[in-house]
C-alpha cells in the first residue's frame, strides 16, 4: 500500500499543488460570490495538462496514473472546489468517448479537449431520472442523416459554455438500458439546444449547472462507439469519476482540517490554545481519523483502476467514506471556529456548502451502500 507514483508524475503533482496555493486559493471567494471560475484559471491549468488528466499521451494527456491525478485533484480541490468540479466534469465527458469512442472520435475530440481548447460536459441526468439513468426519457430516433435527439437533461455540469456535451439517451424504449446510446453533440453545430439559466447552487457556485432541452438532428458519426452500449459506458465513466469524488473530498477534508488545526493552536481561551481543550482536541483527532482512512480509501481505489482489475466496490466505498469524510471535517471545523466560521472573512461556511453535493452526485451515499451489498452478496 505504498501508492508509489513516478519521478514524472511527482514533478506535475508538485507543479500543480504549486499552481492551487499561489493562482487558485486566492480567487476561490471571488469564484464564489461571482459564481464564475475564470477562462484565465482554466487556460492555466490546461497549460500544465490538468484539462487532460486523465488521458493517454496519444490523446494529449500527461498519461498519468490514477493515484497521481487523484493527488491532483485533491490539491485543486483544497485550494478551489469549483474548479476541480469543472475540471472533472470534464473528465466524464472525454472519458466517455476515451472508453467507448472510435479511433475518429477520439483523435476528433480528445487532445483538443486535454489542450483546453475545448470544455466538455457529462449529459446523463434528467428530471426524472436521477439515481436510475435507465428510466431517462431522453430519445434519439434514427432519420436521414443521421439521429433526431430529443428531451431535457438538468444538473449538468459545464453544459451552459460547453462545447460539446456526451448525450445519453434511448434508441430503443423497449430494451431497457440496453437501448440506450450516447451522442457527442457539438454544440456550436446543433440547432435547438436550449439552455435555462445556471441553478443557483448552495454550493460550488463557481461551477454552473444547468438544465437544458434538445431537439436537433445530430450527423450519423455523432453517435458515440455502439448503439446500445451507452448505459455500460456511463456506469464504467461513473465508476471512474467516483474515484475524483473521493479526490475532492479528500481536498476540501484536507483544506478544513488544516484550517481547525492551526485555528486551536491560535485561539485562546483563559489564556490557553483550544488545542489543549479535550473537547477540541478529541474533535481533531476525530477529524483526522477520518480523513486518513477516506485517503487510503480513495488511493486504494485509485491503486486499483491502475491495475486495470474491477475496481466498482471500490470505488463506491473510497466515495460514500470520503465525501461523508468531507462532510463531517467541514462541519466540525466550522465549529471549532464558532462564530467566525459561520462569516464570509473565513472560508468554513464555503467548505460546508461545497461538500454538500459530494454525497449526491454521481451517485448519492445511499446509491454508494447499494452497490457495496450487492457486491457482497454475490
Amino acid at each position: 500500500m505504498a501508492f508509489d507514483i513516478s519521478a514524472d508524475e511527482q514533478d506535475l503533482v508538485d507543479a500543480v499543488t504549486r499552481i492551487s496555493t499561489e493562482v487558485l486559493a486566492p480567487q476561490a471567494a471571488a469564484a464564489d460570490e461571482s459564481e464564475r471560475v475564470s477562462d484565465a484559471t482554466l487556460k492555466t491549468l490546461a497549460e500544465v495538462g490538468v484539462l487532460g488528466l486523465n488521458l493517454p499521451e496519444e490523446f494529449g494527456g500527461p498519461g498519468v496514473g490514477s493515484v497521481a491525478m487523484s493527488r491532483m485533484v485533491a490539491a485543486v480541490t483544497e485550494a478551489c472546489a469549483s474548479t476541480a468540479s469543472i475540471i472533472t466534469a470534464q473528465f466524464l465527458a472525454t472519458d466517455s468517448i476515451l472508453l467507448a469512442g472510435t479511433d475518429a472520435q477520439r483523435a476528433e475530440w480528445l487532445p483538443k479537449a486535454a489542450a483546453g481548447e475545448i470544455i466538455g460536459s457529462f449529459g446523463l441526468t434528467e428530471p426524472g431520472a436521477g439515481s436510475n439513468p435507465a428510466e431517462m426519457s431522453t430519445k434519439a430516433t434514427r432519420v436521414e442523416g443521421g439521429w433526431h435527439l430529443k428531451g431535457t437533461k438538468c444538473f449538468i455540469t459545464n453544459a451552459g459554455f460547453a462545447d460539446f456535451i456526451v448525450v445519453y439517451a434511448k434508441t430503443d424504449s423497449e430494451a431497457g438500458r440496453k437501448g440506450i446510446s450516447a451522442f457527442i453533440v457539438d454544440t456550436a453545430a446543433a440547432e435547438g439546444l436550449n439552455f435555462n439559466p445556471p441553478e443557483r447552487t448552495m454550493g460550488l457556485r463557481g461551477s454552473p449547472v444547468y438544465e437544458f432541452t434538445i431537439d436537433t438532428v445530430v450527423p450519423a458519426d455523432a453517435l458515440l462507439g455502439v448503439e446500445g452500449e451507452g448505459f455500460t459506458t456511463a456506469m464504467r465513466v461513473l465508476d471512474r469519476g467516483r474515484i475524483e469524488v473521493a479526490a475532492m473530498s479528500l481536498g476540501i477534508s484536507k483544506a478544513a482540517l488544516d484550517a481547525a488545526v492551526a485555528w486551536a493552536g491560535e485561539r485562546r481561551i483563559n489564556g490557553k490554545p483550544l488545542n489543549r481543550l479535550q473537547g477540541i482536541a478529541f474533535k481533531l483527532a476525530d477529524m483526522y481519523t477520518r480523513y486518513r482512512s477516506a485517503w487510503l480509501l480513495t488511493m486504494d481505489a485509485a491503486e486499483q483502476r491502475d491495475a486495470e482489475v474491477d475496481f466498482t466496490r471500490s470505488s463506491a466505498t473510497a466515495k460514500l467514506a470520503a465525501s461523508e469524510a468531507a462532510a463531517f471535517i467541514a462541519d466540525e471545523a466550522l465549529q471549532i471556529h464558532g462564530g467566525y466560521g459561520f462569516t464570509r472573512d473565513f472560508p468554513l461556511e464555503r467548505y460546508v456548502r461545497d461538500a454538500r453535493i459530494y454525497r449526491i452526485y454521481e451517485g448519492s451515499s445511499e446509491i454508494q451502500r447499494t452497490i457495496i451489498a450487492r457486491s457482497l452478496a454475490h
